[in-house]
């Protein structure tokens, strides 16, 4: 099979590929449009968010059996289509879960306990310790939304922290800690969103989600930002109905992820970036060097079950 890599990834997968007689070639500086000139000689292609696989993308893919995206979300692929076509869509949950689930925890710890703060304030002679009392996570409610690969090792991980954790996932029948909406509603201090970027989920949590909870909210985002609604947080941030946010994603990053969209005169962008009550992240929450390599590790793995000869 040839394959191509549009996407700079782990070299492990393409060395894994080769070994078992894959064709693997690279054009990681080719734009959409070149790509989809030479995309009918491939039978595989290797992503991350550069390219938006749609529609006029597959109708050139006369060849293509699957596309593998090298992390966990699949909004770049029109997945109805590829599924039309016989496409097996391949992604690597897996890969960045315990990476995503450890760095929502040291947002929430950092903001809990004003350590940005704290440090920056030290770092310029002041020493400020009444000021910057912290919150224990330890009693807290936490609320996780989505319960797959990222929002199971988020639970996992918070287990020695003392907490009650409640978890809500509308395609799952089954697993543990189990909770209604309206529980949720009822009952948590932290809410962490751990769900894809669908129709359904673009600006789930917005004025009326934030309303509906009984308790000021503490809200922890690593998903994808348009699953925020930036305008309503910032709203519910100024009236302490929302104490804090933990935001590793923005509805304002370009489609590559890469960086912000312009947005000079973006009032509620200028909020977040200066309140003492949100902590801000470049979409690194599954960023770490062990993920990288299990990315990989877990493409190879799907991509060999299914197509090697």
């Amino acid at each position: 099979m040839k394959v191509l890599f549009i996407d700079k990834i782990h070299p492990y997968l393409q060395e894994e590929l080769e070994k078992n007689n894959f064709i693997c070639h690279q054009e990681y500086n080719k734009n959409k449009k070149e790509i989809m000139k030479i995309i009918s000689q491939y039978e595989g292609v290797i992503i991350r968010s550069r390219i938006e696989i749609d529609k006029k993308f597959l109708s050139h893919a006369k060849n293509l059996k699957f596309i593998a995206r090298a992390g966990s979300g699949l909004e770049n692929i029109d997945i109805i289509h590829a599924n039309y076509k016989n496409i097996l869509c391949i992604n690597a949950g897996e890969g960045n879960k315990q990476a995503v689930a450890e760095h929502a925890i040291g947002m929430i710890l950092s903001l809990l306990n004003s350590i940005n703060i704290s440090h920056a304030e030290v770092r310029n002679g002041q020493w400020n310790r009444e000021k910057n009392r912290g919150i224990e996570l330890s009693g807290k409610t936490v609320a996780i939304i989505g319960y797959g690969n990222n929002g199971s090792a988020f639970a996992e991980n918070l287990k020695g922290f003392g907490v009650n954790i409640l978890c809500y996932d509308k395609y799952l029948e089954s697993y543990p800690n189990q909770s209604t909406m309206e529980k949720i509603y009822t009952d948590a201090d932290i809410v962490s969103l751990h769900i894809p970027l669908t129709e359904e989920t673009t600006y789930l949590v917005n004025r009326s989600f934030i309303e509906k909870f009984e308790k000021n909210i503490y809200l922890i985002n690593t998903s994808r930002g348009k699953c925020v609604n930036t305008k309503d947080l910032v709203m519910k941030i100024r009236e302490n109905k929302v104490l804090g946010a933990c935001l590793d994603v923005l509805e304002y990053e370009q489609s590559s992820f890469e960086k912000l969209s312009e947005s000079k005169d973006n009032q509620d962008l200028r909020f977040l970036l200066d309140s003492d009550n949100v902590i801000l992240s470049p979409h690194i929450a599954g960023w770490t060097y062990e993920s990288h390599l299990k990315i990989s590790e877990f493409l190879a793995k799907k991509i060999l079950s299914k197509f090697k000869k």
